[in-house]
């Protein structure tokens, strides 16, 4: 990986291939290269090493909600039974393990974690709540926000 100050100095190309792939990621390097003004090696050769660098972390594919299985959102701050390193990391590992988790945050201020629970249509928020969510390791407290409706997702 490149010193930061070099990946902090990205250029006007290598700017334009991230947003270019942060619309479209499925594009070849043919096509990538075509919309940025590059040849198709010169495009994958840039996102080489954009990858190499970690600037680009991954590729992954836009589901329709119908594909996830129609899910509801809901947000749930969690507040821990303490704050030890042993608590925070069984409840983290536990987490990441379960598959009704969107987004996972650790947080400062009155609750240890926000996380966006994705519930299927055919589930209930309840049986969640009660077997997954409230089993997770050191979970002292749970506080509940359903969505009503999305605005803006980066999904």
């Amino acid at each position: 990986m490149r010193d930061f100050a070099i990946i902090f100095q990205m250029n006007a190309i290598d700017q334009k291939i991230i947003a270019v792939l942060a619309a479209d990621s499925g594009l070849t390097s043919e096509q990538l290269g075509a919309r940025i003004g590059l040849s198709p090696s010169a495009a994958h050769r840039r996102v080489k090493a954009l990858e190499e660098d970690g600037l680009i972390l991954g590729y992954r594919a836009r589901l329709s909600a119908t594909a996830r299985g129609n899910p509801s959102t809901v947000f749930v701050a969690v507040t821990l039974i303490d704050q030890r390193q042993a608590t925070m990391m069984a409840f983290e590992a536990a987490l990441a393990r379960t598959a009704q988790i969107g987004e996972a945050h650790l947080m400062s201020g009155e609750s240890d974690y926000l996380i966006k629970v994705l519930v299927r249509a055919d589930d209930s928020y309840e049986r969640v709540h009660r077997e997954v969510l409230s089993a997770l390791p050191g979970v002292h407290r749970l506080v509940t926000q359903f969505t009503i409706r999305t605005l803006i997702t980066d999904d």
